[in-house]
């Protein structure tokens, strides 16, 4: 598993991520707008990342489309020098996952499995970021379908329209 992915790192990952979630809402560390992507920097560590929201999302049980209270849907890529974390994909649905459940993000008729803690997913190793990112950056848009724990499915859709210029801005600016 990944550098942050294991033991005192998935702590680390939620602390990371919730702090982007943090900074999505109050966007008083967001350095720069590219288009559907945003990056944002924080000090002490340092830490950047490129976040979007989806311009789709659908839930539903039992085959019908259903109302449900979500928090912030996020899907990000990050880096945190000071961990050795050189891109790593982080997804959030704003609800608790099914215990044991995964997320696929499917990006240009390829799916990709993403492993949930709580209310978040990330992909088993760095080479899966790696084969992940590569592929947002030739897709126009992610479909991360995961199962919350009350059975409600959800498909966020994703827009990658600045996505490549995002993450290139948030990695040149933690000095990767």
């Amino acid at each position: 598993m990944g550098l942050l992915k294991t033991g005192l790192g998935a702590i680390a990952l939620a602390g990371l991520v919730a702090g982007g979630a943090f900074a999505q809402d109050q966007s008083t560390n967001r350095v720069a707008a590219k288009t559907d992507w945003s990056v944002f920097v924080e000090d002490n560590p340092t830490e950047c990342w490129g976040v979007s929201t989806p311009k789709e999302s659908v839930n539903s049980r039992d085959g019908r489309v259903v109302a449900v209270n979500r928090g912030q849907t996020l899907l990000m890529v990050f880096f945190r020098p000071s961990a050795g974390a050189n891109g790593q994909v982080a997804f959030t649905g704003g609800y608790p996952f099914a215990s044991g459940s995964t997320v696929s993000l499917e990006i240009s008729g390829e799916a990709y499995e993403l492993f949930t803690d709580g209310e978040w997913a990330w992909p088993a190793t760095t080479d899966d970021d790696s084969k992940i990112i590569a592929a947002m950056k030739r897709g126009a848009d992610a479909k991360a379908t995961g199962r919350s724990g009350r059975g409600t499915k959800t498909e966020d859709t994703f827009s990658l329209l600045g996505f490549t210029a995002a993450i290139e801005d948030a990695e040149k600016r933690c000095g990767s």
